[in-house]
């Protein structure tokens, strides 16, 4: 007997799991604005702005000057990551087991196209955050202790308002441990209200200092050591993603089922100055 799949279900049910599961790629840390309608690997997405428009001082009776031609500027966001997975269920193997094997199969699947997007995604948001937004650098990286780890939050807070980054929606995605020192100050816990001592979606683990704080073990790091500890604006990073493809099919020269699938996404830094980072060490 073979499994019943119906890939609109299927490819419906993997793109939850991704959103439910992503920090970097969750719509409170990168926007979707330019998503659309993706067809392969390989496409882009064009995106324009325009220039400040200047202002002059008016005096009456006096004719103004000819009108500015406004300047423009363009950023092109490629799809040019593209992951697969590709699984084979033999039907003895099928037979013998009580549990739903592809269903476990489908959802460890969708865990690692998370870790996959959600590496990416850090490691190009953090390579894009100008200099003069960053505290510590690589190699004098900052050492947070549980008295001064809240004050970084609101330096970098600082930061993020002298560049004029929206106040309402700022995140900052922490590792485990700089999490653990913020939970020994009474400023973080009391601060988080009831946020602050309950498991949330998406990574939540509480706000403080301004910030929505989420926890991720996808922060940069090398091999332990000088953490990038992002903080920012979802303006700053457009993400598009989609399932490109997923079927089931039967190998010609084995007994079984096969699923696989494709995953494509893109990212870009479109904004940087809404971008801030702490360069950290553990204690």
């Amino acid at each position: 007997m073979s499994l019943t799949f119906i890939p609109t279900v299927w490819a419906a049910r993997l793109l939850t799991a991704l959103e439910k599961t992503l920090v970097y790629g969750q719509a409170r840390v990168a926007n979707r604005d330019y998503e659309g309608e993706i067809r392969e690997a390989g496409n882009s997405v064009r995106i324009a702005s325009i220039g400040d428009v200047s202002i002059g001082d008016y005096t009456k009776n006096v004719d103004i000057e000819d009108p500015e031609t406004l300047t423009d500027s363009q950023q092109t966001l490629n799809i040019d990551q593209a992951k697969y997975f590709n699984f084979f269920v033999d039907s003895i193997d099928r037979a013998q087991q009580n549990v739903n094997v592809l269903d476990e199969a489908m959802r460890r699947s969708a865990w690692a196209l998370r870790d996959e997007a959600d590496t990416f995604l850090a490691g190009l948001m953090g390579a894009a955050v100008p200099g003069g937004n960053t505290l510590g650098t690589p190699s004098e990286p900052v050492v947070p202790t549980s008295d001064d780890a809240y004050e970084y939050l609101v330096d970098l807070g600082v930061l993020l308002d002298e560049a004029n980054a929206p106040i309402e929606g700022r995140f900052v995605i922490v590792p485990a441990w700089f999490h653990g020192l913020l939970l020994k100050d009474d400023r973080f816990v009391n601060a988080g209200t009831l946020r602050s001592d309950r498991r949330l979606a998406n990574g939540q683990v509480g706000e403080a200092a301004g910030f929505t704080i989420l926890k991720s073990n996808n922060v940069p790091n090398d091999e332990g050591e000088a953490y990038q500890i992002i903080a920012g604006h979802s303006i700053a990073t457009a993400y598009v993603e989609q399932i490109l493809d997923l079927h089931s099919y039967k190998p010609e020269k084995r007994f079984g089922d096969a699923v696989k699938g494709l995953h494509v996404y893109g990212a870009r830094v479109v904004r940087p100055a809404a971008l801030a980072m702490l360069i950290a060490d553990k204690e």
